[in-house]
């Protein structure tokens, strides 16, 4: 073999191996790549299959199981998709009597705390919900106030697990361990389809590490030919037994919202 010959040779199989490196690292199924860095793309991949939805609104159906007691609330979900940060977010209460005129407004950062308020019609001012408070439940359901916010992939450090079926459907797991200090979950195990990316399951699990919660996402609809919502979430707690089911229906995009109608004007103002 000539010097030219095997420099070519040398040259080609640098080459090819550069190629392939990139295309595992561009491609979740890929086995060549570590599980973080699978996660991790696993992540950012079902992160950019959800822009450009602009803003969009839905009513909500709230029931919480508690034992032998069940009852049922009414909201409107109104959401803003932020460019360069986390999306914005407004949950106003229609019904029962005793929470209308409630109203949640979340902001979600991907490289800061997030920022979240609760107006409270009887009291006629706005509470700030504080970061170290963010764990707690969300208006008496098995949701955190965390787990309103919108997912964003800067907020946690990723690990694929395996490839496993979930319902029939090939789904990825993959563990999330949040990085913010004051986050109630110590890490999350999520089932992520592996034809859409979309979340079927979610495990929660504790800052002792003991599973906490899970939430079931089903029902999906596609709208816009590209854009996939579940229309039930169902988040039942583990160690009290209670379970909150969410219905949503009458998704509506591209409304006409701006950054004015989520202010914390806006949100007394909300009805």
């Amino acid at each position: 073999m000539t010097i030219t010959t095997q420099l070519i040779r040398t040259i080609f199989i640098a080459l090819c191996a550069s190629i392939s490196h990139a295309a595992a690292a561009q491609d979740p199924s890929s086995e060549a790549i570590s599980a973080t860095e699978k996660g991790l793309s696993i992540a950012k991949e079902m992160k950019a299959r959800d822009r450009g939805w602009i803003d969009n609104s839905a009513e909500m159906e709230m029931i919480l199981h508690n034992g032998k007691r069940e009852s049922r609330r009414e909201m409107r979900v109104l959401s803003l998709e932020v460019d360069d940060d986390g999306d914005k977010s407004m949950t106003i209460f229609d019904s029962p009597n005793d929470v209308k005129g409630t109203a949640f407004l979340s902001f979600t950062h991907t490289n800061a705390m997030d920022d979240q308020w609760l107006y409270l019609p009887a009291l006629k001012r706005v509470k700030r919900i504080a970061s170290k408070n963010k764990s707690g439940p969300f208006m008496g359901s098995e949701f955190a106030y965390e787990d309103l916010n919108s997912f964003e992939v800067a907020q946690y450090d990723y690990r694929w697990l395996r490839d496993e079926q979930l319902d029939g459907q090939d789904c990825f797991v993959i563990e999330s361990i949040p990085r913010d200090q004051y986050s109630g979950y110590s890490k999350q195990v999520a089932w992520i389809d592996k034809v859409h990316y979309r979340a079927l399951k979610i495990d929660f699990y504790d800052r002792k590490n003991t599973l906490l919660k899970t939430l079931t996402l089903s029902d999906y609809q596609l709208h816009l030919d590209k854009f996939w919502r579940p229309t039930k979430q169902s988040m039942i707690n583990h160690k009290n037994q209670r379970h909150t089911e969410v219905f949503l229906r009458n998704y509506q995009f591209s409304t006409g919202l701006d950054a004015s109608d989520f202010t914390e004007n806006s949100l007394k103002r909300a009805r």
